[in-house]
């Protein structure tokens, strides 16, 4: 089970936080420059922890280099996905 979705990164942030949605492009402010992969290692933190999976499930396959990014996400379902994304810590 796979999914994939897009997330627009503003980095240099005072929080690490997910913002909205904005035409299917999830917002995420990071606190990490996009220096040398930093806020790329951060975002794949940040979305192990938020939804509970290893980080080895989740990999940046597109815009490395890019605020917009695409993200494949094994092991969650689209629902649980968007549930666990779109709640409020």
């Amino acid at each position: 089970m796979e999914t994939v979705i897009k997330i627009k990164v503003l980095p240099r942030s005072s929080r690490t936080e997910i913002v909205g949605k904005e035409n299917g492009v999830y917002r995420v402010k990071m606190t990490d420059p996009p220096v040398e992969g930093r806020a790329n290692k951060a975002l794949v933190n940040f979305l192990s922890e938020k939804l509970g999976i290893a980080k080895s499930h989740i990999e940046i396959t597109a815009g490395k280099t890019s605020r917009v990014k695409r993200v494949k996400v094994r092991g969650m379902s689209d629902a649980a996905l968007k549930q666990a994304l779109e709640e409020k810590t």
